[in-house]
C-alpha cells in the first residue's frame, strides 16, 4: 500500500528529481538554485552537442535547434547574453551574431567532467549572470596514469573516434584528449533531411528558393578537438595548472538560415596559480589568466545563391576574451567566505564581403566594427551555517566600458551592483524550506548596441540601458520516505528588458528596452522502489510577458518563452554491471507567442528514449540508446525574428531528428 500511494503520489503531480548520488549524474547542492551534472564525458554519448545534452537533464533548459551540432539554450526564458557560461572558469562568447556558434557549443561533452547551472541572479562570481550561470568543467589530470579509447556510430553516419590520456609522476601530472566526429544530415520523423526540409518549405514560399543547397547530400558537419593540461606542484602547497583546448568544426550546415558556416574555430588558453593556507586570511587564493577567441565565417557557398550577380556572400566575425582574476577563499569563525578581482575585455569584429573575398562598400562593410567591451568587477559571498538555518548571501560591483572606432557610435559607460540573499531552513528530518531574493544587471552586447545588417542599416540601439532582473524564488522539499518532493517557483521583474521590435527599421528591425515579466514553477521529485530501481519525474513550466507591447506593437507576450515540459523516467539496474535507463519527454503546445516578431505557434510533442548499458570488468563498457523511439515528427525552436532566418513571409521552422539509433564501446586502461 505504501509504494502504490508513493506512486500515485509521483504521477498526479507530475515530477522528476535528481536521481541518487549512486544511481544517477544529477546532484543539488543546499541553495536549492545549482544543479550538477556529474559524469558529462561518461554518459552524454549520443553526440558532442552539450546544448542537447542539457535539455534532456533539466527540464528549466529549452534547445535552440539550428543544426545538427552546436545548438544554443534557454535557460527559464533566459537566453543569450542573459545567460553566462564559463569553461574552467574562462569567459567565452561566440562570434557568430546569428548564434551559429553560441558558447556552450565550444566545449565537446567528452571532454566535461560536470556542468553546474545556477538558476536566476544568484551567482556573484560572474558577471552578466542575469537569468542563469552555467559552468563547465573539463577533465583534470590524475596522479596514476590512466585513459580510454572510444568508437560511437550513430543513424545518419554518425561516426566518433575520441581518445583520452591522464597520468602523473612527482609533482607533474598531465592530461591529452583527442576527438574527431562526423555526421550527415539527420532525418525529421517523416523521413526528410535537412536539405530536404528547406526545399519542402521553399514549395510554399518560392520567393527563398535562391537559399536552396545545391548539393541535397552534403554532410552536416566535421568536428574535431583536442585538450591538454599540465599540473606542477611547484611546492608543497602551491599548484600552477596550464591548459589549452582547439575546437575545429568545418562545413556546418544551418538549414534555416540564409548561410552556412565554413568554419568555427576557437582557442582556449587557460593558466593559473594556486597556492593554498597562506594564512588566517587565505585558505586558498587563485590567480588566472586566460583567453578564449573565436574565428567564424558564414557565408551562401552551399547555396544557389551564390550563383547571382554578387556570388558567394560571406560574412566573417572573430572574437577574443582576455580575462584576469584572483580569488580568495578564507574562513572567517563559521562563515566560509570568498572574494574576487577581475578584469575581462571582449572583442568583437565582422565584415561582410561579395565574391567570396571582396569587401562591401565601406558604409556596409561592418557588421560590429571592432568593438571592445571592458569589464572590472569585485565580488564577494558568504557561506554560513547557523544552526538548522543555512544561510548564501553574495554581492558584485562591475564597471564597463564599450567602445567602437566606427564614427557616429558613441562609446558607453555602466556602473551597475547586485546581490542576493539565500535561506534553506530545515524544518525537521523531512521538511526543507527555502527562499531567495537577489538582483543582476546586463550590460547591452555590441550587437544590441552597434550591430548593422549588409544593406547598411542600423539594427542596434547606441542609446540601450542595462537589463536589469529583480527576482524572488521561494520553495521546499519533503523527504518522504523512500519519495522525495521538491517544489519551487520564481518571479523576475526586468528593467529595461532589451528585445528586437522587428517593425522598425522597414522590417529589418531595431533593439529596444521594455519592461517585462518572467514566473514560474518547478516540480521535482523521485522514487527508489529498490536498491536497483528508482523512478523520477520534473516539470517545468515558464510565462514570460511585456509590461508594454513594443513601439507599434500590441503583442505583450515575450519571445522564447517555451511552454511547459515534463521529464519522466525509469533506471534499472538488474546486474551490477547493467543499467537499463527509459525516459519519456513532453512539450505541451507552444502558442504563448509574439506574433509581432516571427514566432508562430508550434504542436505539443513528446518523445521515449531508451538507452542500455553495460561493463565487462574495470574496462570494457559498451552503450547502446535510441531516441525518439516512435519517430514522431515535431519542432522544439520557435522563429523569433532576433535570430536571421530564411523567411518567405513565414520563419521556416526546423524539426528534430526523427529515431536516432547509437552505440558507444569504450576501453579504459
Amino acid at each position: 500500500m505504501k509504494k502504490t500511494l508513493l506512486l500515485s503520489l509521483s504521477a498526479a503531480t507530475v515530477l522528476m528529481a535528481e536521481p541518487a548520488a549512486d544511481l544517477g549524474e544529477i546532484d543539488v547542492n543546499a541553495s536549492f538554485e545549482s544543479a550538477v551534472i556529474k559524469d558529462v564525458s561518461g554518459e552524454e554519448v549520443r553526440s558532442a552537442d552539450v546544448a542537447a545534452a542539457l535539455t534532456q537533464k533539466l527540464p528549466s533548459v529549452d534547445l535552440v535547434r539550428r543544426s545538427a551540432i552546436a545548438n544554443d539554450i534557454i535557460v527559464r526564458g533566459m537566453k543569450k547574453d542573459n545567460i553566462s557560461v564559463t569553461i574552467d572558469g574562462m569567459k567565452l562568447y561566440g562570434a557568430c551574431p546569428n548564434r551559429m556558434d553560441p558558447p556552450i557549443s565550444h566545449v565537446l561533452a567528452n571532454n566535461i567532467e560536470s556542468i553546474e547551472v545556477v538558476e536566476g541572479p544568484y551567482d556573484v562570481t560572474q558577471p552578466g549572470a542575469l537569468g542563469a550561470s552555467v559552468k563547465v568543467k573539463t577533465l583534470e589530470p590524475s596522479e596514476t596514469f590512466q585513459g580510454n579509447m572510444n568508437l560511437g556510430l550513430g543513424s545518419w553516419g554518425y561516426t566518433k573516434l575520441s581518445t583520452f590520456l591522464s597520468g602523473g609522476a612527482g609533482d607533474f601530472r598531465f592530461e591529452l584528449g583527442l576527438s574527431t566526429e562526423t555526421s550527415d544530415q539527420y532525418k525529421d520523423g517523416s523521413g526528410r533531411t535537412m536539405a530536404e526540409q528547406l526545399d519542402d518549405y521553399i514549395k510554399t514560399h518560392p520567393s527563398v528558393a535562391p537559399f536552396a543547397y545545391m548539393d541535397k547530400d552534403l554532410k552536416a558537419y566535421t568536428k574535431s578537438t583536442l585538450m591538454g593540461k599540465i599540473y606542477w606542484d611547484v611546492t608543497e602547497n602551491s599548484t600552477l595548472k596550464l591548459g589549452y583546448t582547439a575546437n575545429r568544426s568545418d562545413d556546418v550546415l544551418y538549414p534555416n538560415s540564409k548561410m552556412d558556416a565554413d568554419y568555427d574555430n576557437s582557442d582556449l588558453f587557460d593558466a593559473s596559480y594556486e597556492i593554498r593556507n597562506l594564512g588566517a586570511w587565505s585558505d586558498k587564493l587563485t590567480l588566472q589568466y586566460y583567453r578564449t577567441k573565436v574565428d567564424h565565417p558564414m557565408s551562401t557557398r552551399l547555396r544557389k545563391a551564390s550563383m547571382g550577380t554578387m556570388g558567394i556572400v560571406k560574412h566573417w566575425l572573430q572574437t577574443r576574451v582576455d580575462g584576469a582574476r584572483i580569488v580568495d577563499n578564507f574562513t572567517l569563525g563559521e562563515h566560509a567566505m570568498e572574494g574576487g578581482l577581475e578584469f575581462s575585455r571582449r572583442n568583437w569584429d565582422g565584415k561582410y564581403y561579395m565574391h567570396d573575398t571582396q569587401p562591401f562598400p565601406a558604409p556596409k562593410l561592418h557588421s560590429i566594427y571592432d568593438v571592445d567591451t571592458d569589464d572590472y568587477g569585485a565580488y564577494l559571498k558568504d557561506h554560513y551555517v547557523m544552526g538548522d538555518i543555512t544561510w548564501d548571501l553574495g554581492i558584485r560591483f562591475d564597471h564597463v566600458k564599450t567602445k567602437t572606432p566606427r564614427a557616429g557610435d558613441p562609446d558607453r559607460t555602466f556602473n551597475g551592483a547586485g546581490g542576493n540573499i539565500m535561506a534553506s531552513y530545515r524544518v525537521n528530518e523531512t521538511v526543507t524550506l527555502f527562499a531567495a531574493t537577489g538582483t543582476a544587471m546586463r550590460v547591452p552586447d555590441p550587437k544590441e548596441l552597434y550591430y548593422r545588417n549588409k544593406m547598411g542599416v542600423s539594427i542596434g540601439n547606441q542609446d540601450l540601458d542595462p537589463v536589469r532582473n529583480y527576482e524572488v524564488d521561494a520553495g521546499a522539499e519533503f523527504a518522504l520516505g523512500d519519495a522525495s518532493l521538491r517544489v519551487k517557483g520564481f518571479y523576475n521583474y526586468l528593467k529595461n528588458d532589451i528585445l528586437l521590435n522587428s517593425s522598425l527599421n522597414g522590417g529589418a528591425g531595431k533593439y529596444e528596452n521594455v519592461d517585462a515579466y518572467l514566473y514560474g514553477v518547478e516540480l521535482s521529485g523521485t522514487y527508489t522502489w529498490s536498491a536497483s530501481l528508482y523512478f523520477d519525474s520534473s516539470l517545468s513550466w515558464t510565462r514570460g510577458r511585456k509590461k508594454d507591447p513594443l513601439t507599434g506593437q500590441s503583442d505583450t507576450d515575450l519571445p522564447d518563452v517555451a511552454p511547459l515540459h515534463f521529464i519522466a523516467g525509469a533506471t534499472w539496474m538488474p546486474w551490477e554491471d547493467t543499467t537499463l535507463r527509459a525516459e519519456f519527454i513532453a512539450s505541451a503546445r507552444w502558442d504563448k507567442i509574439d506574433s509581432d516578431n516571427g514566432e508562430q505557434v508550434i504542436g505539443g510533442w513528446g518523445i521515449v528514449n531508451l538507452k542500455a548499458q553495460k561493463s565487462w570488468g574495470e574496462h570494457l563498457e559498451l552503450t547502446v540508446g535510441i531516441d525518439n523511439l516512435f519517430d514522431k515528427t515535431y519542432a522544439v525552436s520557435n522563429t523569433y525574428k532576433d535570430l536571421i532566418l530564411i523567411n518567405g513571409g513565414i520563419p521556416m521552422v526546423l524539426n528534430e531528428p526523427g529515431r536516432y539509433v547509437y552505440t558507444n564501446i569504450r576501453y579504459k586502461f
